[in-house]
C-alpha cells in the first residue's frame, strides 16, 4: 500500500512506507526458447522501469541488479539504485537484446548456481562498503530466477547444488518459468529420460528458505504483471489491517470471549495512483495538494509501523442498493495475512474465517459498511475524524474496499425526472446508433492502453535521446562469447570460492538475524567501475 506524505498528517518516515528487498534478476537464457521469449521479456521490462523509475514518493523498489545465464553467467548490472537510473537500465535492457538467440550450447545448469552464489557475493560487499543509513530489510536480497526450462528441474538442481552455500543474506529465493506454449511443443515431444517427481514448493527448501515456483505466460502482459508484482508492498512482519465483526456473524466458530471477531488481513493496492506519475492529468489535483493524496486512500495509513489499521464492520448492506458514486479514491485489496509471526493455527484458522465471510456475502448479495478505527488516542486527546468504508466481496480470497462518502462531503444536486417519454422518431434514431455499437460482456482494462509507457519514456530520456554506453555500439556477440564471471560492479569483485558450510544455526529466514554493520565507503579510486 502506498503511504504517500500527507500534509495533514506529517512526512511518514521509510520504514513506515516501504519495506522492499533489493532484487536480484537471474535471466537463463537457455537455446532454444530464448529465441522466443527474449523480445516479451525485454519489452515488458522496458515498461516496467519506465513506470518504476517514474513513480513519486518513497522508492519502491530500492535496489536492483541483473545476470544473464547462457554457456557462463554474466553480471550485466551490478547493485543499484532503481530511481535515477533508467538510462543505466535502459542499456542493461539493450545488452539482453544482444544475448545470442540461436546455436547450439551444452547443458550448462550449473551456471544457475553460480549466478546464484556469485550475486549473493556481490550483495554483500555492496552491503560492507556502498550501503550506510537504510532500512533493516535491506541486509537481504531476494532472488528471481527467471528461466524457459522445466521450473521443477530448476528447483530440484538449485535445491541441491546450493546446500554447501551461505545464505544467510538470502531473503527470498524463486524460480519463474515461462510457458513457451504451442511453438516449442513439437521440439519438446520427446519423454524425459529422468522424468521428474512432482512436488509442492512447501517440500523445497534449503537451509530452511524456501525455493518459490511460479508458471507465468509468454506474452509481455503477463511478463509486466510478473514484475509490477515487485512494486506492491508484500512485507509479513505483521499484518496490515484488522476487520472486526460482531460475533453473531459466525456462530459456527463463537466462543465464550465477549470480544469482537478480529479477521487479520494484508492490504494491498489495486491500481496505482495517477497522480503519483508526472505529466499526467491528476498529478496536479491542487496547490496544497501536489500528490492527490486524496485518492491515494491515505486513511488507512498508520502513523506508526507497530500499529495496524482497524475496520469495525457497522451493517451489512444490499448490493443492489448502493450507488457507486458514493464512493470515492482508490480501491484497495484485502486479504487473509501471511504474517510469519502468527502461529500456523491462527493463520488456517483466520484464513478459513475470511474465506467463510466471503462466500456468505457472496450468496447474500451483500456488501459490508465498516468504520475506521485507528489507534485511539490517549484519554485527554479528542479522537480523529471518522472515516468509513465499504467491503466488496469476490469469487476469490479477496475482497475490495473503497473509502465512502460522508454527509458532510454531500453537495446538493437537483435530479430532474421527464415529464414525459421521448418522441418515437427521435427514440428510432438513438437505438439505430447505438445498435451500430460493438458491445462487449465485461470490461477488460488490460486491453486497454493509454500510452503511457512511450510517455514516460520520452520523460525519462535526455532531450537528444537515451546516451547509449560504448559497449552497447560493439557488434553483437558471437554465439557462445559470454564472459565468464564478469562483475561491472561498483565495489571489489570477490572471487567465487567456496565458503564453509554454515551451521544449521542458519535455519532461520535471513530477515531476522543479518546485522547491518555501517563500514565508511569506497574511495573514489576504489568506487570506479572494474
Amino acid at each position: 500500500m502506498h503511504r504517500g506524505n500527507v500534509a495533514s498528517k506529517g512526512p511518514l518516515t521509510p520504514t513506515h512506507v516501504w519495506r522492499q528487498p533489493p532484487r536480484l534478476l537471474i535471466v537463463d537464457a537457455a537455446l532454444p526458447s530464448w529465441a522466443i521469449v527474449c523480445s516479451n521479456l525485454c519489452e515488458a521490462l522496458q515498461n516496467f522501469f519506465s513506470l518504476a523509475c517514474s513513480l513519486e514518493g518513497p522508492s519502491r523498489m530500492p535496489l536492483f541488479s541483473m545476470y544473464v545465464v547462457q554457456s557462463q553467467h554474466e553480471c550485466i548490472l551490478p547493485f543499484v539504485q532503481v530511481k535515477g537510473n533508467f538510462a543505466r537500465l535502459q542499456a542493461c535492457i539493450s545488452e539482453l537484446r544482444l544475448v545470442p538467440r540461436e546455436g547450439i550450447y551444452p547443458s550448462q545448469r550449473s551456471c544457475l548456481n553460480l549466478a546464484v552464489q556469485d550475486g549473493l557475493q556481490q550483495f554483500k560487499q555492496y552491503s560492507r562498503h556502498v550501503m550506510v543509513d537504510v532500512a533493516p530489510s535491506s541486509t537481504s536480497v531476494e532472488i528471481t530466477v527467471l528461466t524457459c526450462q522445466p521450473g521443477k528441474e530448476i528447483v530440484k538442481q538449485l535445491e541441491g547444488e546450493l546446500q554447501d552455500t551461505d545464505i544467510v543474506s538470502l531473503r527470498r529465493l524463486q524460480v519463474t518459468e515461462i510457458s513457451k506454449g504451442d511453438a516449442l511443443e513439437s521440439m519438446d515431444s520427446s519423454p524425459s529420460q529422468d522424468p521428474v517427481e512432482e512436488f509442492g514448493s512447501d517440500e523445497c527448501s534449503i537451509l530452511g528458505t524456501d525455493i518459490d515456483l511460479q508458471i507465468i505466460e509468454n506474452d509481455t502482459v503477463s511478463i509486466e504483471s510478473f514484475f509490477k508484482a515487485w512494486l506492491q508492498d508484500n512485507g509479513t512482519d505483521q499484518e496490515h489491517l484488522h476487520l472486526l465483526l460482531p460475533l453473531p456473524c459466525f456462530s459456527s466458530f463463537s466462543s465464550a470471549s465477549s470480544e469482537p471477531m478480529c479477521l487479520k488481513c494484508d492490504l494491498q493496492e489495486r491500481l496505482l495512483n495517477p497522480a503519483l506519475l508526472p505529466g499526467t492529468a491528476e498529478s496536479t489535483l491542487t496547490a496544497d495538494n501536489p500528490r492527490g493524496d486524496f485518492s491515494s486512500f491515505y486513511q488507512m495509513a498508520p502513523q506508526s509501523a507497530a500499529s495496524c489499521y482497524r475496520l469495525q464492520v457497522i451493517k451489512a448492506l444490499k448490493s443492489s442498493g448502493v450507488c457507486e458514486s458514493v464512493t470515492y479514491g482508490l480501491p484497495f485489496i484485502i486479504r487473509p495475512t501471511s504474517c510469519w509471526q502468527l502461529d500456523w493455527d491462527e493463520l488456517e484458522t483466520n484464513q478459513q474465517r475470511f474465506h467463510a465471510l466471503c462466500h456468505s456475502l457472496q450468496k447474500r448479495e451483500w456488501l459490508l459498511l465498516a468504520k475506521g478505527e485507528p489507534p485511539s488516542p490517549g484519554p485527554s486527546q479528542r479522537g480523529p475524524t471518522s472515516t468509513f468504508y465499504i467491503i466488496f466481496p469476490s469469487s476469490s480470497l479477496t475482497m475490495l474496499v473503497k473509502a465512502v462518502a460522508t454527509c458532510e462531503l454531500l453537495l446538493p444536486n437537483a435530479f430532474p425526472l421527464p415529464s414525459e417519454d421521448p418522441p418515437e422518431h427521435v427514440l428510432q434514431s438513438v437505438e439505430s446508433t447505438l445498435d451500430g455499437l460493438e458491445v462487449e460482456s465485461a470490461y477488460n482494462p488490460l486491453q486497454v492502453k493509454g500510452r503511457l509507457y512511450e510517455h514516460l519514456r520520452s520523460l525519462l530520456s535526455k532531450p537528444q535521446g537515451l546516451v547509449t554506453p560504448a559497449r552497447e555500439l560493439r557488434p553483437p556477440r558471437q554465439a557462445g562469447r559470454l564472459h565468464p564471471h564478469r562483475a561491472r560492479a561498483t565495489v571489489f569483485p570477490l572471487p567465487l570460492v567456496s565458503t564453509p558450510t554454515p551451521s544449521r544455526a542458519h535455519k532461520m529466514p535471513a530477515a531476522k538475524k543479518a546485522s547491518a554493520e555501517p563500514v565508511p565507503a569506497l574511495s573514489d579510486d576504489e568506487d570506479r567501475l572494474l
